[in-house]
């Protein structure tokens, strides 16, 4: 059995779909689908039901991916915990934060931390909701940040790992506004006219946050789905050019609110409320990790704060 198999096996569950897994792994789909086969033979069980759509796992399969998890985990951590044995700089904490907030949130919020203690030596990997993810599972890193929200699965068994909040936004849908300063498109839409619909990739936590806003608002929404990208970064610039209406971080788009150069396309009733939280194992850190969230213990969190189910 290979390490890389349960790593396969792992996308194959958050995508549920053996074209995404394929190329989120650098290898084509034949060669892939005979490593999930490997697998599955090694195992002695089918562990996905090829015959649903998306895909799913089997009851067998479902047994195996806690035992999966914590098997790559530990592996992955325990080669982490031999490579700083030699490394130089073992006071290093390393985070995994998502683009939108490695932007927006992440150098004013440490900065504020810093500025009551003294300077943390840091590295920060920026990159796609599912590899933050992976990558504090792979203990890869010591902590990571992203929006969550109740109908978001995180995906981070709670035995294992813990969470906490550090900050809220809220998505907001925009368009570029016409020469009156009116929205260019307006929510809800209508059936002759659609609203031009930038969307978030379904792998994205704010692109499932949004989804279920949809899919449960009490009116019909009407949209035509134009563009779909994986970071609110490249909506923001679309829907600044016209190109239609997206959700985007309020933290992301203050200032074009200030300056008009984005309205509301809607109402408080399109607004969506998202924590920003950081995660990390359960599992002892290194000493400087630990003294970081033995800071974030102390201080307050809002009383109104619901937390996510699944953290």
């Amino acid at each position: 059995m290979e390490s890389r198999w349960l790593e396969d096996f792992l996308s194959l569950v958050d995508t549920r779909n053996f074209s995404r897994s394929a190329e989120a792994r650098y290898t084509t789909q034949p060669a892939f689908s005979r490593r999930i086969k490997s697998l599955e033979d090694w195992v002695g069980a089918k562990l996905f039901d090829r015959t649903t759509q998306p895909i799913s796992l089997t009851p067998s399969g479902e047994r195996f991916r806690p035992v999966a998890e914590e098997v790559l985990r530990r592996l992955l951590q325990g080669r982490e915990d031999a490579r700083r044995v030699g490394e130089t700089s073992a006071n290093l904490i390393r985070f995994s934060a998502t683009h939108s907030l490695s932007l927006t949130f992440f150098p004013s919020w440490i900065r504020s931390i810093e500025a009551k203690t003294h300077t943390f030596n840091i590295r920060l990997d920026s990159c796609q909701f599912n590899d933050c993810m992976q990558s504090l599972i792979k203990g890869e890193s010591h902590f990571a940040i992203s929006h969550a929200h109740p109908q978001v699965e995180m995906n981070l068994p709670p035995m294992h790992f813990t969470s906490k909040l550090v900050g809220t936004d809220r998505l907001l849908p925009v368009t570029l506004p016409d020469s009156a300063g009116s929205p260019l498109d307006k929510l809800p839409g209508t059936e002759d006219e659609p609203i031009h619909y930038l969307a978030y990739t379904e792998t994205s936590a704010i692109g499932q946050a949004v989804e279920h806003m949809i899919n449960n608002v009490e009116e019909p929404v009407y949209l035509d789905k134009v563009f779909v990208s994986q970071l609110a970064a490249v909506l923001k610039t679309l829907s600044r050019e016209g190109r239609g209406m997206a959700w985007l971080p309020e933290s992301s788009i203050s200032d074009e609110l200030a300056s008009g150069s984005l309205v509301l396309a809607g109402g408080e009733k399109w607004f969506i409320p998202v924590e920003i939280r950081i995660f990390r194992s359960r599992e002892r850190l290194p000493a400087m990790a630990e003294e970081l969230w033995s800071i974030l213990e102390g201080e307050a969190v809002p009383s109104d704060a619901p937390s996510p189910e699944h953290c």
